[in-house]
């Protein structure tokens, strides 16, 4: 064969090669839903979580404007009420003029119009409002964000960019609710398990959470106050670091994320949907939610507004990371390193919290009885147990950032520790560790850097 018939023969075959290579690629290309693109379907779920965590009320302005009439709270309180009450406010939905404004002191925190404004244009985290043709305030619903979303304060005390996923330890859940004009729905779900219970004493329970707490098992329990008198409320968790790990909140049992997505939704926030647990229709745990079939709610599914939203939902809340400590800033490291060592070691944390997803792979929960603590709140769960809480980002607590400073701290479910050092200090005494002051002091150290 000559040169040249033999250069032909290559280009023929590598022109081949082309061909099958570009039909492959448009192929490739071409669309179809039969296996799908994770990166593409990654996205969607993203951007779909994202809106529904921060706006989607899940249809629950049936329950607060038309049944209890929180509308008629929003419309006639001012910005100063609202801020004190713990509601925050997104810059990034206000124009530059009114930042400006707001910097220099030049809108009325007295007055109700403003309030409505800033609902109008979704700049109140979680507040998702509906409006007349005047502009007149017709309904609120509540979103997620709500209660797992805050600022970093970055105008003013209460106003600044968005950081969805830590929880908003200044919001005032009780106080508001206590506020509304008509109590009788929650009055009368109450009384399911305490017949006699009036509508001053549903506002003093209401009254008793302060910032920061919110009781979602008193609607399936009705257990106001612990035994010492204390609320029975907890702190709210956050819905960030969540990704690896199975049970969440504080105590055992209940579920994923996902799980405690639908029976919020649908049982808390009172939104269109469905969900199902037959655990609830125990009537010696849970009394008010067996009578009130709270396990057993279905909804037609083209009126469903919570089941499609889970996946997406689940989805954002998982990608959302834990905030990253910063050496020299928010923990020493020095110290931070000798403690290590500690919770690895003498102090035996890493037995629960393992590194690096600071609880159990698998079943993470433990009794009472494991933890050498007062069983209450456990006994109000299905596992009858705590869960081993996620360590990563609890400085944020422990230097009170994004959050007015008393409200800082307070770890354990219900806070009852103030500081990191109180909860080294329990665990020391509790279980006997025997740990110096100074190594106290280095563990904590080491919680600030995870």
């Amino acid at each position: 064969m000559t040169r040249r018939a033999a250069s032909l023969v290559v280009l023929t075959a590598l022109a081949l090669i082309l061909v099958e290579l570009a039909l492959t690629s448009a192929v490739e290309r071409s669309p179809s839903n039969f296996l799908g693109d994770a990166e593409q379907h990654a996205q969607q779920l993203l951007g779909q979580g994202r809106q529904i965590f921060r706006f989607d009320s899940f249809g629950d302005e049936t329950f607060w404007s038309d049944q209890l009439g929180l509308n008629q709270v929003v419309a006639s309180a001012s910005p100063r009420e609202a801020l004190s009450l713990g509601l925050k406010v997104d810059s990034d939905a206000l124009t530059r003029t009114v930042l400006e404004d707001i910097t220099h002191g030049r809108v009325n925190l007295d007055d109700p119009s403003v309030t409505v404004q800033l609902v109008k244009d979704n700049a109140v985290l979680g507040v998702v409002g509906s409006f007349n043709a005047d502009g007149s305030l017709r309904s609120i619903g509540l979103s997620c964000a709500l209660c797992h979303s805050t600022v970093d304060n970055s105008v003013t005390v209460g106003v600044g960019k968005r950081i969805d996923g830590l929880a908003n330890r200044d919001l005032n859940v009780g106080a508001i609710v206590a506020s509304v004009p008509n109590l009788q729905p929650i009055v009368g779900l109450l009384r399911l398990a305490t017949p006699s219970l009036t509508t001053d004493d549903v506002k003093k329970v209401l009254l008793s959470w302060g910032p920061g707490k919110f009781d979602a098992e008193l609607f399936l329990d009705g257990k106001a106050f612990q035994p010492d008198g204390r609320s029975a409320a907890t702190l709210i968790p956050n819905a960030r670091g969540l990704a690896g790990h199975n049970l969440h909140t504080w105590t055992g049992g209940w579920g994923t994320v996902t799980y405690w997505n639908a029976f919020v939704a649908v049982n808390e926030m009172h939104g269109v949907g469905t969900f199902f647990d037959e655990r609830f229709d125990d009537v010696g745990q849970f009394p008010i939610a067996a009578r009130a079939r709270l396990g057993h709610v279905s909804t037609d599914p083209d009126h469903d507004q919570v089941t499609s939203k889970l996946a997406a939902l689940h989805f954002y809340q998982l990608a959302l990371p834990a905030v990253t400590p910063r050496p020299g800033i928010d923990f020493d490291p020095a110290a931070a390193e000798r403690g290590d060592a500690l919770f690895s070691g003498k102090a035996n944390c890493n037995s629960c919290h393992r590194e690096p997803l600071w609880t159990e792979p698998g079943w993470n929960q433990h009794s009472a009885d494991e933890l050498k603590i007062d069983s209450f709140q456990a006994d109000r769960s299905p596992g009858h147990a705590y869960r081993t809480m996620n360590l990563a980002g609890i400085f944020v607590r422990e230097r009170g950032l994004f959050m007015s400073a008393q409200n800082s701290g307070r770890f354990y479910h219900d806070g009852r520790f103030q500081t990191l050092l109180d909860v080294v200090d329990s665990y020391n005494a509790r279980f006997a560790l025997g740990l110096s002051e100074q190594e106290r002091m280095d563990l904590v150290e080491y919680l600030k850097s995870l």
